[in-house]
């Protein structure tokens, strides 16, 4: 076979139409043409993404923000350029929007709620409510969001475990973002002490608690609530503010720990729940 054999038969290999006459666009060639596209389109991603880093980084640009505009970037593009290798290849979208409407009608119920994960992350990307790199409790579990998808999120516990959260969960009531405003919170932790302790020096002893403790600020200052009279307690709250969020449960019980040395130094006794009963002979 000579050279010019060969190219004439790889050039008739690519004009081949694969779906039979009348299909001249949905061929070799024009399918090799798209899968080249997808790639150099790939490529463009890659560059705009890079520059679009470097830009925020430059300006400083928060990096939740940042994070945010970069994927809905990413995600517009990725969109055009399917759609692109679509078109090279010779599909009609006028017939792909008329049997999308007819199915999207079919099984627009059962696609309920990945529709509302997807708007979900829209949002999220776009509003910035929650981002990369917050700490945030959903259903009572606190975790670091490490990546903010289309329609899941990553959001890593506070015992290393790597969960997928529905963005709908993120955005609705059930979810509590403690970065969103400021590092700074303020934890509580609730003590009752016996009916004739000194409640004085249940506040002194209190406060002692925390002074010192590396992980609690003392601007705002640590202050003590008298609560309520319980069935068999005082009730006390002690309120502090600190910049740890993750390991706030291991700052909590250093407190309690020291808490409890000082109820003991000091005679002040923590009750357990009491009830008196009351016992009527009814045959006298």
């Amino acid at each position: 076979m000579t050279f010019q054999e060969f190219l004439t038969d790889f050039y008739s290999i690519l004009n081949h139409e694969i779906l039979g006459e009348g299909y001249p666009y949905f061929t070799l060639k024009f399918i090799v043409i798209a899968i080249l596209f997808i790639f150099f389109g790939q490529f463009i991603v890659w560059s705009i993404t890079n520059i679009l880093a470097r830009f925020f980084k430059r300006r400083k640009i928060d990096s939740g923000r940042s994070y945010a505009f970069i994927q809905v970037t990413k995600y517009i593009v990725y969109t055009g350029i399917i759609l692109q290798a679509l078109s090279i290849v010779g599909v009609k979208f006028t017939v792909i929007w008329g049997g999308a409407a007819a199915l999207l009608v079919g099984i627009g119920l059962g696609l309920q709620q990945t529709f509302n994960d997807l708007i979900s992350g829209l949002i999220l990307l776009i509003e910035g409510t929650v981002e990369v790199g917050n700490v945030v409790e959903i259903n009572g579990v606190v975790g670091t969001v490490m990546d903010i998808g289309i329609r899941t999120s990553k959001i890593k516990s506070r015992d290393g475990i790597s969960l997928l959260i529905p963005n709908s969960i993120l955005v609705g009531d059930s979810s509590t973002n403690w970065s969103h405003t400021s590092q700074m919170t303020r934890f509580q932790i609730s003590v009752g002490v016996a009916y004739n302790s000194d409640v004085q020096l249940v506040t002194k002893l209190l406060l002692e608690s925390v002074k010192g403790h590396a992980k609690i600020l003392t601007s705002p200052e640590p202050r003590v609530q008298f609560k309520d009279f319980g069935n068999s307690s005082l009730d006390f709250n002690l309120n502090f503010h600190s910049n740890e969020l993750l390991g706030i449960e291991f700052v909590k019980s250093d407190i309690r720990y020291k808490i409890m040395e000082l109820f003991r130094e000091n005679d002040i006794e923590i009750p357990f729940p009491q009830q008196d009963i009351w016992l009527r002979n009814y045959n006298q």
